[in-house]
């Protein structure tokens, strides 16, 4: 039996029902968010899922019947299956204006349903549930952004090298995922898991003619994680058109499976990359996608950076969900400059992320942030610069410039 985790997300989601009449909270299959609902709520709450035939039936024969709720806060569990509720429970809560009303949840983004015309917009707050972080995974806070911008880490973070991050990210986040200790047992785990979604909710979301194309373009997707996708190369290769493709690529990102990274954009330098940068959610239905073995990802450069960097991704987008201030970006130019991540906060200051997979780190590692606090911000904005590496010390690299260790995304150490 999978251990039960104490999510990040219990607080935002136990403030949200104070204020708002509906909560939405969306994520890919198994990642926890039944778990969640039950963390939140006692056992007055009313709670139904979707994936009981009963209550299915029940949903789509009699919706205005079914969202009946004139006290505490209904859960409705998997709430794509019956769309049809959305606009009962909107007449519900524009008639009675009380608070934490509704609790939803559903394996896909609710708002790329094609039935779900109103987002409701004013009436929800949307919380998206991932796969475990390894900071809920070992019971850490969520501490990292607001000690990056502070430049305030601890000068050595011990017990995680170049190998343990690399068996942490093969492990994944999907609690059940996580218990398992075998490697080839959680392999097939994950594999079986890709095919109960493709076989089972696509249909929910979407008219998928070739499953066998969905199925392989999964791995096609894992494969350029944490690069830049060239969409001619996937269509020849699966024999499919470009307007195909990109539903088939929505579908995927609705399913939480995958997801993109927007260009950070907010200057006049023309030579700046418009180009959106792609990642798989979950490292460990990647690997085992993929499938590679530990060994062999720890003796490839490519692998193992590619790896790390979609790793990383997931750990810090966990943390930017958590807060409204933070968006999250990449950086790159017709010049080949790059910054992995960009986090932009509220009042502009800017925090730059490069992530390197070895256990050094040099001057040049930082010269894109360099060159790129000097000519494009031009010291108009705040900019701390960060290198991620699978070393144990935080090392000054001038001002503002720092190397630190990447289990920092996780510790909660004080300096």
């Amino acid at each position: 039996m999978a251990k039960e985790y104490k999510r990040w997300q219990v607080e935002c989601v136990n403030q949200a029902l104070k204020i708002r009449r509906i909560v939405v909270v969306s994520g890919a299959r198994q990642t926890g968010k039944t778990t969640l609902s039950r963390q939140i709520l006692s056992e007055a709450g009313d709670y139904r899922t979707l994936d009981d035939t009963d209550m299915l039936n029940f949903a789509l024969s009699d919706p205005k019947g079914f969202v009946i709720n004139n006290t505490g806060t209904m859960i409705i569990d998997e709430i794509q299956k019956a769309p049809k509720l959305i606009p009962e429970i909107k007449q519900i809560v524009d008639r009675n204006k009380r608070p934490g009303q509704y609790l939803l949840t559903g394996s896909t983004n609710i708002l790329a349903l094609p039935a779900i015309s109103d987002s409701l917009a004013g009436r929800v707050k949307y919380t998206h549930l991932r796969p475990l972080s390894i900071g809920e995974i070992l019971g850490k806070k969520p501490v990292f952004l607001k000690r990056a911008y502070n430049k305030n880490f601890p000068k050595k973070i011990t017990g995680y090298n170049k190998e343990n991050i690399i068996d942490m990210a093969f492990c994944g986040g999907y609690p059940e995922a996580v218990a398992i200790k075998n490697l080839q047992h959680r392999k097939n785990w994950h594999k079986d898991y890709i095919k109960t979604i493709i076989r089972r909710d696509l249909k929910d979301i979407a008219n998928i003619r070739r499953q066998d194309a969905l199925h392989s373009l999964f791995g096609i997707l894992a494969s350029w994680s944490a690069k830049f996708m060239e969409i001619s190369q996937i269509t020849s290769s699966l024999a499919i058109n470009k307007i195909t493709l990109d539903s088939y690529i929505n579908t995927l990102i609705s399913m939480y499976m995958f997801e993109k990274v927007s260009p950070w954009l907010k200057t006049d330098y023309e030579r700046i990359g418009k180009r959106s940068k792609f990642y798989a959610t979950d490292t460990g239905i990647m690997t085992s996608v993929l499938g590679w073995n530990p060994k062999e990802v720890f003796m490839s450069e490519d692998r193992s950076g590619k790896l790390i960097e979609t790793f990383v991704f997931r750990e810090l987008a966990a943390q930017i969900d958590l807060e409204n201030n933070y968006s999250l970006f990449h950086y790159r130019d017709r010049t080949n400059r790059e910054i992995d991540f960009l986090v932009e906060r509220e009042d502009g200051a800017l925090l730059g992320i490069e992530v390197k997979a070895g256990h050094s780190v040099c001057k040049k590692d930082f010269a894109p942030q360099e060159w790129f606090a000097e000519n494009i911000l031009k010291n108009r904005k705040s900019y701390v610069g960060l290198v991620l590496y699978s070393g144990d010390r935080t090392i000054p690299f001038g001002e503002n410039m720092l190397a630190v260790p990447t289990a920092a995304l996780w510790t909660d150490m004080v300096s």
